[in-house]
């Protein structure tokens, strides 16, 4: 089939899109919200009577997760927090904070025609395999000849809305809800939003269906749970992501992937809902206690969390001025990017391991690298043939994966790696016979791993590049031993 030319306007602008790294300009795009709290209790669970004590402080509960330790409660006293910290057994009172976890209306995109035939033969029949770099990478296929597709895993993808009728979506969702309340926007999973969908092509990432349609899923037998915590257009709020863990956990999810990051400065310089800078410094202590909290109820019930590093090209080591959320949260494994530099141009020979230009980095930051794609390639206007696909070399060092309409993009960042991870994790627990205590499945992450960087633990693979076909092999053995 023929294909079109790329358009040099569409690409100028692109390219200057690509330069900047993702999320550079979002670290201070934290608000807190006036009328919006979270109680935290001072235990494991809240105490007796929660509502009726918020309501005799001027306040009425919205959201009650008990066994968590939290309550999310909303209120016109302006002295409410200082009143219902008094609850006895209550730890804090915090305000609930919004952020943009990512602009998707500035996200680097490249779309592949869904009618696109490439021509090349590939082993399982997905015709968009051919450019999926990342499950070579990480030995995807060879994991999937051992029998390990990630069957009956429940994979919860917290993120903005999906194309729930997507064709390779479609045949493993199993549910969908979402906690997102913002003016406009129906209360339902489904994106609406303008531009690409970033919840839907990480979702495909995971487990995009093994059925002879487009791309296919690190684990394409796994069971997608679509959790919309994001608005459409990557703004979320503490409250929703919460809400949207504990949803998951209550919910049975095996595994958690959160493609998202919010940035909390520890000099406790926050933005008010008008913009102006206001100091609360105990904000970024407290509002990763309530989220540690939500990853804590997860991880006993035997979900393992995935979540990416960010975009920030941070060095965590040297500019400790962030708290990333929710990374640094308590029981989350921290993904770090990796991208190729021209891959198109030489598919057997190029470095798929190549650390990515834009990913955070830093020890104990980083828990594993995997595949997330890079823009980073110096000629703008070359264009390659790949695959049938006359395209921008840029694109195609990117993530393909599934997109609105039933259609394909490639996306670039640590939200792209982080579902790579969550798929591995999926094929681990499915291998293992289903539900695994998560410090088991990240066991088994840290034995099967490449390591990759210096030897051992390092600011930028962590304990190294994921590898989905040592992890349902050898990496059950090697986790046991080290044990």
């Amino acid at each position: 089939m023929q294909q079109a030319r790329p358009n040099p306007c569409a690409l100028a602008e692109r390219g200057r899109r690509a330069r900047r790294r993702p999320g550079t300009a979002l670290a201070n795009a934290v608000k807190l919200r006036s009328k919006h709290y979270i109680i935290i209790a001072s235990g494991d669970a809240l105490p007796a009577g929660m509502a009726a004590q918020t309501k005799q402080a001027n306040g009425t509960v919205t959201s009650l997760l008990g066994e968590a330790g939290l309550a999310m409660a909303t209120s016109d006293d302006p002295n409410f927090a200082t009143k219902a910290a008094k609850i006895p057994g209550v730890r804090t009172v915090i305000n609930d904070c919004l952020f943009q976890a990512f602009d998707a209306r500035q996200e680097r995109t490249a779309a592949l025609p869904a009618s696109h035939q490439t021509g090349v033969a590939n082993p399982t029949g997905n015709p968009f395999l051919p450019f999926q770099w990342g499950l070579t990478a990480i030995q995807a296929p060879a994991a999937w000849r051992t029998g390990a597709q990630g069957a009956d895993v429940v994979v919860a993808d917290l993120d903005t809305g999906f194309d729930l009728t997507h064709p390779d979506l479609q045949p493993n969702i199993i549910s969908s809800a979402s906690f997102v309340m913002l003016p406009g926007q129906d209360q339902d999973a489904q994106y609406r939003g303008l531009g690409s969908s970033h919840g839907t092509h990480t979702a495909g990432t995971i487990a995009a269906a093994d059925n002879s349609i487009g791309v296919i899923g690190v684990a394409p037998k796994a069971k997608l749970m679509l959790l919309k915590v994001l608005g459409d257009a990557g703004e979320g709020s503490f409250s929703w992501v919460i809400n949207g863990i504990i949803y998951a956990a209550d919910h049975n999810a095996d595994v958690i992937n959160m493609s998202l990051v919010a940035s909390l400065p520890r000099n406790g310089k926050y933005l008010d809902e008008q913009g102006n800078t206001i100091n609360n410094t105990k904000a970024t202590q407290e509002l990763l206690v309530a989220l540690s909290k939500a990853t804590s109820y997860a991880t006993k019930r035997g979900v393992t969390i995935i979540a990416s590093a960010g975009n920030e090209g941070n060095d965590g080591n040297k500019d400790q001025s962030w708290v990333r959320i929710p990374a640094d949260a308590t029981g989350v494994i921290s993904i770090s990017a990796t991208g190729p530099m021209g891959w198109a141009k030489s598919p057997n020979t190029c470095d798929l391991d190549r650390f990515a230009s834009y990913s955070n980095y830093g020890t104990p930051a980083v828990s594993f690298a995997a595949p997330g794609g890079d823009y980073a390639y110096s000629n703008f206007t070359e264009v390659t043939t790949m695959a049938g696909f006359y395209g921008y070399t840029w694109a195609m060092d990117m993530v393909l994966s599934t997109d609105i309409n039933g259609g394909y993009t490639w996306l670039a960042g640590t939200s792209m790696a982080a579902p790579h991870a969550s798929g591995v994790a999926a094929l681990i627990i499915g291998k293992n016979g289903g539900h695994m205590d998560p410090a088991q499945v990240e066991a088994i992450l840290r034995a099967s791993a490449d390591d990759l960087g210096k030897p051992g633990r390092d600011p930028y693979y962590g304990y190294g590049r994921i590898n989905a076909y040592k992890a349902v092999t050898q990496g059950q053995k090697g986790a046991v031993a080290g044990m």
